[in-house]
């Protein structure tokens, strides 16, 4: 897969976390301004490192160290649900809008997942052919 792949943004998991990423700037737009340091700020920053990982770990030339980062991204996927789930307790989000969010966060935690199980299998054919 990656032999094949000239960047990261050719990804699908990439890809899936930066539709999450576009989804989360656009609904915390309408967040209170009170929330702007604190939520606002901690969505933001989720969704950001779930694509920054990913592209950082696809420039490592190790596949352990390309899974660690994607490890990162999944865990930022999955701080992005729990923020959507304070955003929805909160009422700053609607429930459709809450439901597309984590339809959108697991969809790209499945890629991800697919993504991380093809480097360990590469890494294990990598190594017995050392």
């Amino acid at each position: 897969m990656k032999n094949n792949l000239k960047s990261f943004e050719e990804l699908e998991c990439w890809q899936a976390c930066t539709d999450v990423r576009r989804f989360i700037r656009k609904i915390v737009k309408k967040f209170p301004s009170e929330e702007k340091f604190s939520l606002t700020d901690g969505m933001n920053r989720a969704s950001r490192s779930s694509t920054q990982n990913i592209a950082e770990g696809f420039g490592r030339f190790h596949f352990q160290e390309n899974i660690q980062f994607c490890r990162t991204s999944r865990g930022s996927l999955n701080e992005l649900i729990d923020q959507l789930i304070t955003a929805h307790d909160e009422n700053y989000i609607s429930k459709e809008e809450y439901e597309e969010g984590r339809r959108l966060i697991e969809r790209a935690v499945q890629l991800l997942n697919g993504y991380i199980r093809y480097l360990s299998k590469a890494k294990e054919e990598h190594m017995s052919k050392n």
